[in-house]
């Protein structure tokens, strides 16, 4: 028996290579023998050399065959022999009897026992596992302990192959290595020696680690060697390189399992850590290969290997699934698809795919990365916007073409158009390479006059066929050239100084601008006159308006409809024809007298520069005369002598001359005024004129070497002692009249916008030149004003040198050289002053910005500064300083400037010397600077606008915010307070307005205010009240006691109590605003809505407490058999005193304040104008009044009530009385003295129902103190007996047994006898007792207890 060690099963692969010769129809095929050789029987040994001595050579002929021959040993021992004596044999053997041939015998494969049903084999030298098995070998655990022994692979037995084969490049591990990058983890702290290769720690790290790595990795297939590459840190990671063959996972996993059995333990390496990461293994594909934006890319990783997982990142970052992205994970086919729809070019960039398989000694990580582009798909339209003009023949026979293009060619393009529009004009659609085009079928008959102008969107969509798509639109305006017609309303020909009017008409509706020129000659003027030309759309017309023709307006007038690029024009002729102007005839002389039968020369001159053949006559009183002609200088003079033969009486006659140019047209010179003297003694008499003593006459100012004609003006003489001398003198200075002149035409001409600059500054030159001539002039001055005012009108852009012209101007005329002549000038009443303020008002408002700004300009006077109005507008805030320290702030609020059109205009000037000049009251004077603002966007609502002004002399009182209304006293302007509201600060006035113009602050002297006789029995009856009111709540608090022993007449003080105390804070309140008001001292805005508030809070309480004592009379007198109790009723009585007043306060407030309605702008009280915030105290006050009345009426019912029996009259006038008494008292009580406030209410209400609602309401107080207090006995005994303590003890039963059956109203017990018995009452009550026999009787006591 074989020893225990040795057993077990040893095998030898023998590879036998054998030649046969065989019959052709035999089967031969390869094969493996078994032998088993069984130790303790014949030696194997001479056994084998026997038979080689018997061996026969054969000499076979091909086939050749190999064969694999397993010799399997039960005993170890005999291994090496049997390896031996195979070795030891010499081929070629000859098998007899078979005729077979061993050309060759090699041992292939070793195999020794690993287990009970595993072994450990290896190949031979020379022989290596076949390619189909190299990944199914693990090395045995037990042998690879042992670096020296060839390395042995597990196999099964029984061991049925395949086994070694002769090695080649098929043989496993004989291919060219693979690197596998690899790495582990040290369980230890890194050192920075690790980092440096030369470091003796690197050098000990790397070998000794290299040692274990090539004795745990030798065994792989094909193993070439492992190389440390590197240390890292987190702890410390190895970094290194294994060269072998193509390993599998588990067969990587198995050798990194022995690292640790080769390396020193003081290493401290994780076996858990084996990382490889595989670079090379994974299929990247990304479809489509072109991408765009809008595309749906997938991008697909494979590998050929199961994996536990898959992620794939871009740029680093985990790609999770999202709306766009969505991964799909198939581990049957070992591969991950990552799907993102609509690209876009943030996608673009690295995408890795990263697949883990792991086991607990090794971990695969696949990687691999690609990186993507993303391309915009751009599409170019070849235009964005075009006009077409749909009814152009070129256009109608050609079509107009749109296309699309993109910047890449594309294969699977798709293409498509879409219109939409008012216009339906569709078109044909042709795809060339990259761009598709569109060729538009434009048809006229598609394009109506009225659709011109609209918009057709036109729509490229263009596919890549992976998602992606784009579009482009263009926007096509379809534009109808227009048929434009012109007529004048004068046909032709025109006259100067006549007015006419141009039409044009265009059937296109909707255009966007109409621009209108003359042609003359060679010179073409454009007509820039706002004023002038008026436009509609519908129909579409134009129409330029001209008030008086020039030889400036005549010519060709071309109008021209543009929309677009697109004009349509028209034009006519029109011809002036010459005719003098009006004011350019002079007439002397211009006021004269004249005697009876006395000829009177009469004489009309006009330029002699302007002469055509006119026609000229002199009307006298209607009668035309003929005149004779002559010229003189530089004036031509039509004159007639008149003589008036009718001289009845003393009268004025009115002469003029008419002139009558060729085409029928006149003009009427001024009035020449005749006053006829008959029989009157003439006192002045020379070439002038005749007159009596102090009568006047008017000449004209005529310089017949003027070259433009005459002087504008008059000089008035007047007859003093036989002789003319020269009363006034208005004659215009040379420069003066010819400004006046140039002024005049400027404002008629159709470039007046565009002349504006250039005359400015001939205007402001000119000015300061005359300045001394204006100054001692009225005349002038007045001329200088009206050329202000003429040309204010005429818009100008705003730049900076035209501004300061104009203002230097009005600079000049305002300054304190100037105070004469305007003195002068204002007591003529023309409105001068009010003219100049308008003219600067109606400049500052026509300036256009230029580049979006208002420049700000100052002169010694006056300043101006502005804003245009943009979206990011914050408030208008702008100060403004004059030479005399005073200042002036302009503030509008952010909110407001919002409400305006965007581009609009806000512009404020301020004045330190015109509003002096202005006409104001004797006793109020301008104490501040004046301010202009203006706006040029329309508004018809309120405008708030704040101004703080500074005081120009402090001892001023009774400050008011005036603005300047140009319509009053006779369109000559005056100061208007509406719309203002004044707040004093000390040294400053606040004004509020809800509009604009032109404001200052006006104040008067401190002087004593004149009161009304309302006002006089407001003061004095409101401080009788305060203090009846006061010593009421006093009374009420020492008797309180004492009165109040049931729940009647304890609710009737509560009542009353009430009452006085709210309107004694309601009266304190009055009195203190009112005051305040009168005394014209400033209050701040909050103080006085506060105020209002108490006012009309405790008002209304004291309404709502008088109707809880009605409510409470009525209750009692009605409900007698029905009792509630104190507390209830107290609980309701207070509910109604206060909480519906406060809710009732609370409320308006709320509602009005927010839009500056809460109070009056003059005084601290509810307002009536604007919010009808007043009605939330009438109303409710008159309701109760109402209702009071009504339980007055209820109550005069009950007394009359009549008793069981007939009375006697005399009680019947007792009764009578009584009534009358009851009446006079409940009324004031419960309210009735508001009633007249209703009159009041009323507008234009006569001033006796002012006076008595003032008496009446001002005791009111007094009333209370008086009917609801001291009338009452219970209160008078109280008062009269508090200090005796036992009196009061006595009386204590029967005044309680009075108050139970007599009352309160009662003066006496027989009075309330009386009154009981007219109430129904028969007297048989129990008086000596303290409490009453019925319920009954105590409920009708409690009632009646109100009456006092």
């Amino acid at each position: 028996m074989p020893s225990p060690t040795t057993t077990g099963l040893h095998c030898l692969l023998l590879l036998v290579s054998a030649c046969c010769q065989i019959p052709q129809d035999s089967n031969f095929y390869p094969f493996s023998y078994m032998v088993d050789i069984t130790p303790g029987q014949e030696s194997f040994y001479p056994e084998m050399q026997r038979q080689n001595q018997n061996m026969v050579i054969l000499d076979l002929p091909f086939p050749e065959y190999r064969v694999d021959i397993e010799v399997s040993l039960q005993d170890s021992s005999y291994l090496e022999q049997v390896k031996d004596y195979f070795n030891s044999i010499n081929p070629p053997i000859k098998i007899p009897n078979v005729q077979i041939t061993v050309s060759n015998i090699s041992i292939s494969t070793v195999c020794m026992p690993s287990g009970e049903n595993s072994s450990c084999c290896s190949c031979e030298d020379g022989y290596a596992w076949p390619s189909t098995v190299c990944s199914d070998l693990m090395p045995c655990p037990s042998l690879s302990l042992e670096p020296a022994l060839p390395c042995s692979y597990k196999q099964k037995m029984p061991f049925y192959g395949p086994y070694c084969e002769p090695q080649t490049e098929e043989s496993c591990g004989m291919g060219e290595p693979i690197v596998m990058n690899m790495s582990v983890r040290l369980d230890s702290d890194f050192q920075d020696d690790l980092k440096d290769s030369s470091s003796m720690l690197y050098q000990k790290y790397k070998a000794d680690l290299e040692k274990a790595f090539h004795d745990s990795y030798r065994c792989l297939p094909g193993f070439v060697l492992a190389t440390v590459t590197s240390f890292s840190p987190g702890s410390v990671f190895v970094n290194y390189e294994v060269r072998t063959g193509a390993a599998s996972f588990t067969q990587v996993g198995d050798s990194n399992r022995a690292v640790p059995q080769f390396l020193d333990s003081s290493y401290q390496l994780n076996p858990f850590t084996f990382t490889r990461v595989i670079t090379d293994q994974t299929n990247f594909t990304v479809k489509p290969s072109n991408i765009f934006e809008g595309d749906t890319v997938r991008l697909t990783c494979e590998i050929n290997s199961t994996f536990a997982n898959a992620t794939w990142y871009h740029f680093g970052q985990t790609i999770s699934t999202s709306s766009r992205h969505s991964i799909e994970t198939v581990l049957a086919t070992r591969r991950s698809i990552l799907k993102i729809t609509n690209v876009t070019t943030k996608d673009s960039g690295s995408y890795s795919c990263v697949f883990i398989v792991s086991s607990l000694y090794h971990t695969e990580v696949y990687n691999a990365t690609e990186t993507i582009s993303v391309f915009p798909l751009h599409v170019t339209p070849n235009f964005e916007e075009v006009d077409v003009t749909c009814n152009s023949p070129e256009v109608q026979a050609n079509g107009f073409l749109l296309s699309c293009c993109i910047d890449r060619h594309l294969k699977s393009l798709k293409v498509s158009w879409k219109v939409n529009g008012t216009i339906n004009i569709t078109g044909t659609s042709i795809l060339k390479g990259n761009c598709t085009e569109y060729l538009l079928n434009v048809n006229e008959s598609l394009c109506p006059p009225e659709k011109s102008g609209a918009v057709t969107t036109y729509t490229c969509e263009l596919e890549t066929g992976h998602g992606a798509r784009r579009t482009q639109s263009i926007r096509v305006t379809y534009l109808r050239k227009a048929h434009v017609t012109i007529s004048s309303s004068t046909n032709s020909t025109v006259s100067e100084g006549y007015g006419f009017n141009v039409t044009c008409e265009s059937d296109v509706s909707n255009y966007d601008s109409v621009s209108w020129k003359i042609k003359s000659g060679n010179d073409t003027k454009t007509v820039d006159c706002y004023m002038c030309i008026k436009n509609s759309t519908s129909p579409a017309t134009s129409v330029l308006t001209v008030k008086s023709a020039s030889q400036d307006w005549r010519g060709t007038y071309i109008c021209t409809f543009s929309q677009k690029n697109l004009d349509s024009s028209a034009n006519m002729t029109i011809e002036v024809v010459s005719l003098p102007l009006k004011k350019n005839i002079l007439i002397d002389p211009i006021a004269t007298t004249i005697e009876c039968q006395v000829p009177h020369a009469l004489e009309c001159c006009i330029s002699a520069k302007t002469v055509r053949d006119y026609r000229v006559t002199f009307l006298v009183q209607q009668n035309e005369f003929q005149v004779e002609k002559k010229k003189k200088d530089n004036l031509l003079c039509y004159m007639y002598n008149h003589t008036e033969k009718e001289c009845n009486k003393e009268q004025d006659l009115a002469a003029h001359c008419r002139f009558i140019n060729r085409i029928g047209q006149k003009v009427d010179s001024e009035n020449i005024t005749l006053h006829l003297l008959p029989g009157k003694k003439i006192s002045c008499s020379d070439s002038l004129g005749v007159g009596t003593e102090g009568a006047k006459l008017i000449k004209p100012c005529c310089d017949v070497k003027n070259p433009t004609g005459f002087t504008q003006g008059n000089i008035t003489y007047q007859c003093i002692r036989g002789s003319w001398q020269v009363a006034r003198n208005d004659c215009l200075s040379g420069p003066i009249n010819d400004l006046l002149s140039s002024a005049e035409s400027l404002v008629n001409s159709p470039e007046a916008k565009a002349e504006l600059p250039s005359y400015l500054a001939q205007l402001n030159e000119q000015t300061k030149k005359e300045q001394t001539t204006i100054n001692n002039s009225s005349a002038n001055l007045g001329a200088i004003v009206t050329i202000l005012d003429m040309v204010s009108s005429i818009p100008v852009e705003a730049e900076k040198d035209t501004m300061q012209n104009f203002l230097f101007t009005v600079d000049s005329i305002v300054n304190d050289s100037t105070t004469k002549a305007w003195e002068d000038l204002n007591k003529k009443n023309t409105g001068q002053s009010s003219s100049l303020l308008k003219s600067v008002e109606s400049f500052s408002l026509g300036l256009q910005p230029v580049n979006n700004t208002i420049p700000s300009v100052s002169a010694n006077t006056i300043q101006l500064q502005g804003i245009v109005v943009k979206e990011n507008n914050t408030d208008y805030n702008k100060d403004f300083h004059s030479t005399e320290k005073l200042t002036v702030n302009v503030f509008i609020s952010e909110n407001e400037i919002q409400t305006l059109t965007q581009n609009s205009t806000i512009v404020s000037v301020m004045y330190s010397k015109l509003g002096h000049i202005l006409p104001r009251n004797t006793f109020e004077y301008v104490n501040g600077l004046l301010i202009t603002t203006t706006l040029s966007s329309n508004r018809s609502q309120k405008f708030n606008v704040n101004m703080t002004f500074a005081k120009r002399d402090t001892s001023l009182k009774m400050p008011k915010c005036v603005f300047w209304n140009f319509t009053l006293n006779n369109d000559r302007g005056d100061w208007d307070t509406r719309g203002c509201t004044p707040t004093e600060l000390e040294d400053y006035v606040i004004c509020s307005c809800n509009h604009l113009t032109s404001f200052s602050i006006l104040m008067s002297p401190d002087k004593y205010s004149e009161l009304r006789a309302e006002d006089y029995i407001s003061y004095t009856g409101l401080a009788v009240s305060i203090l009846s009111l006061v010593a009421c709540i006093i009374i009420e608090s020492l008797v309180w006691k004492y009165v109040t022993n049931n729940t009647t007449s304890y609710m009737r003080h509560v009542c009353i109590l009430n009452i006085a105390t709210s309107l004694l804070i309601a009266d304190i309140w009055f009195i203190v605003t009112a005051s305040i008001t009168d005394q014209n001292q400033q209050m701040s805005r909050d103080i006085c809505i506060v105020a209002t508030f108490f006012i009309h809070f405790f008002y209304l309480c004291v309404f709502f407490w008088m109707l809880s004592l009605g409510l409470i009379l009525f209750y009692r007198l009605v409900f007698i058999l029905h009792n509630t109790s104190k507390s209830t009723q107290k609980a309701v009585a207070f509910c109604l005193g206060y909480l519906c007043p406060f809710v009732i306060a609370v409320t308006t407030i709320a509602v009005t304040l927010p839009r500056n309605s809460y109070t009056r702008k003059d005084v601290c009280w509810l307002n009536w104008e604007d919010s009808k915030a007043l009605l939330a105290f009438a109303i409710p006050a008159l309701i109760i009044v109402a209702t009071n009345l009504f339980i007055a009426a209820v109550v005069i019912i009950k007394i009359l009530r009549p008793t069981i029996g007939d009375r006697s009259s005399s009680q019947e006038r007792k009764s009578l009385l009584q009534i009358g008494k009851s009446v006079a008292i409940l009324t004031p009580l419960l309210g009735l003295t508001w009633g007249f406030g209703l009159a009041t209410i009323i507008e234009s209400s006569h001033q006796a129902f002012h006076i008595i609602f003032s008496l009446l309401n001002a005791f009111q107080g007094l009333f209370i103190l008086w009917f609801g207090t001291l009338w009452d006995k219970k209160i008078q005994e109280a008062l009269l007996k508090r200090n005796s303590s036992s009196k009061w003890s006595s009386q204590q039963s029967k005044s309680s047994s009075l108050m139970l059956v007599t009352p309160m109203l009662a003066m006496s017990y027989p009075f309330s006898r009386t009154f009981n018995n007219l109430c129904g009452k028969t007297g048989k009550y129990k008086v000596s007792s303290a409490e009453p026999s019925t319920s009954s009787t105590e409920n009708t006591s409690k009632a009646y207890s109100l009456l006092n």
